[in-house]
């Protein structure tokens, strides 16, 4: 798999955005990417160094519409923390 196969989406929310500080940041990945995998990939696409990398599996909730009842997609969520000496990740365009 190629790297930006890898790294699917940031997550952005409230509690994700307030360990950006700490630079542990949140991805959702492929849920077939290892620890590795996911390690090299976020440090070819953002050039930054990773030291250590935490993942979890998500299981699809339950969802209803009407009489029709299904899951939402399963998904694999990765935290990533960066070393202090390295830059940070822009996940958004400053002007």
């Amino acid at each position: 798999m190629e790297s930006r196969d890898i790294i699917l989406r940031p997550v952005v929310t409230e509690s994700t955005m307030a360990t950006m500080d700490d630079k542990r940041y949140t991805f959702d990945v492929d849920t077939r990417a290892t620890k590795t995998q996911v390690k090299h990939a976020i440090e070819e696409i953002f050039d930054v160094k990773v030291i250590k990398v935490n993942i979890m599996n998500l299981k699809g909730k339950l969802k209803r519409q009407g009489r029709f009842v299904g899951y939402t997609k399963k998904r694999r969520k990765a935290i990533v923390t960066l070393s202090a000496d390295s830059k940070e990740i822009q996940l958004f365009g400053e002007e």
